[in-house]
C-alpha cells in the first residue's frame, strides 16, 4: 500500500521548483498565491479520487475565490492550475474528458464562412443600420470564433471569466466582431488616471471591461465604420453586461499595438489616450518588458466613473 501511494504522488505532483522557497507570491488568473497557498493546492491535487472540476471547486471554496455574484471562479481556477502545471508546480490527473478541453492546442476552424467576397466599398452611413448582436447559440459561436481565428492578426484564443461577444451585422450580412473580457491588472497609466491606490484597484477592477478583439472583415471598406461600431458598443454594452453580470461597469480600456496601428477609430470615438505600456502583457509579465508595447486607451461610461472606481467596497 505505501508503494502504492508514493507512486500515485509521482503521478501528481513534480518536483517543486525552487521558487517555492521565496516568500514572493506567484500570479496565476490575476490572483496572487502565497506559497504557503501553493502547498494547500499541491496537497488538493494530490487527493486521491478527484477530478480536474472537483479540485478547481475545492481549491475556490477553500480560498474563497469568488466572482462579483458569490459564485465560484472555477473556470479562471481551471486555467491558473492548467499554467501552474505547465510551470512545474505539480502534475494534475487525466482529464476525463477524452476529447480534451482544447487548451493549448491549436484552434480547427470549420470552414463555416466563405472569403471569397465581393468588397463593399460604402461608407458607414451608406451601409445604414448597424446591429450588434450578442452570440448566444452555437452557430454564432462557431461564426465568431472563425472569424476571429481567420482574420484578427491575434488569432483565435479562449475568453475566460466575464465576457460578452457581438457579431456585427447589416443589410449587407456580417461585417465583423467584437469581443470583451476581463481587464488587465496593473497598467501605471490608466491607474494614475483613476487615482486608485491598489487595494481599491482589487476591488473594483472588474468595473473595467477590457475590448480585447475588434475586427473588421478584409473585403469591408467602410469609412467612419470602425468608430461607429465602438459608439453603438459603448452605449449597448452596459445594459447587456448588467443583465448577465449583474454588475454595471463603468469603463472600457483596450490596448493598441503601436507596430501595426495609430488608434485612429478609437481616438475618432472619443476614446482617451492615456500613454503606452512597457511591452510586459496583461498580468504583468517583466520577461515580455517592452517586447510589444502597446497604446492604452479608455473610454469611461458614466460621467462618475472615478468616484465609481475609487470607492471602497
Amino acid at each position: 500500500m505505501r508503494g502504492d501511494a508514493s507512486q500515485d504522488n509521482r503521478n501528481h505532483i513534480l518536483k517543486e521548483p525552487e521558487r517555492i522557497k521565496s516568500a514572493v507570491p506567484v500570479r496565476y488568473c490575476g490572483r496572487d498565491f502565497t506559497m504557503e497557498e501553493m502547498k494547500v493546492i499541491s496537497e488538493i491535487v494530490r487527493t486521491k479520487g478527484l477530478g480536474r472540476t472537483a479540485i478547481s471547486v475545492k481549491i475556490c471554496e477553500r480560498f474563497e475565490w469568488r466572482k462579483v455574484d458569490g459564485k465560484l471562479k472555477d473556470m479562471s481556477c481551471r486555467v491558473a492550475l492548467l499554467r501552474m502545471e505547465r510551470d512545474g508546480w505539480f502534475r494534475l490527473p487525466p482529464s476525463l474528458n477524452r476529447k480534451g478541453n482544447g487548451n493549448g492546442k491549436p484552434y480547427k476552424h470549420c470552414n463555416m464562412l466563405n472569403d471569397n467576397q465581393p468588397l463593399l466599398n460604402l461608407s458607414a452611413g451608406e451601409i445604414g443600420d448597424i446591429g450588434l448582436d450578442i452570440v448566444k447559440t452555437p452557430v454564432e459561436s462557431r461564426i465568431w470564433n472563425e472569424m476571429i481565428h481567420r482574420w484578427h492578426y491575434l488569432g483565435y484564443k479562449r475568453l475566460v471569466g466575464a465576457q460578452l461577444r457581438y457579431l456585427i451585422n447589416s443589410r449587407y450580412g456580417i461585417l465583423g466582431a467584437l469581443g470583451f473580457g476581463a481587464s488587465a491588472w496593473n497598467v501605471q497609466a490608466r491607474e494614475d488616471f483613476i487615482g486608485w491606490s491598489s487595494q481599491i484597484r482589487e476591488q473594483n477592477l472588474h468595473l473595467i471591461v477590457n475590448n480585447c478583439r475588434f475586427l473588421i472583415l478584409p473585403w469591408i471598406k467602410s469609412r467612419n465604420l470602425a468608430s461607429r461600431v465602438l459608439g453603438l458598443v459603448s452605449k449597448k454594452l452596459p445594459n447587456d453586461w448588467e443583465e448577465r453580470y449583474k454588475y454595471r461597469p463603468v469603463m472600457l480600456e483596450t490596448f493598441v499595438e503601436k507596430n501595426r496601428f495609430k488608434g485612429t477609430c478609437y481616438k475618432a470615438a472619443n476614446w482617451i489616450h492615456l500613454g503606452e505600456t512597457k511591452g510586459r502583457g496583461k498580468l504583468g509579465d517583466y520577461s515580455k518588458l517592452y517586447e510589444n508595447v502597446k497604446l492604452i486607451m479608455v473610454y469611461p461610461l458614466c460621467k462618475e466613473f472615478r468616484s465609481v472606481l475609487q470607492q471602497s467596497q
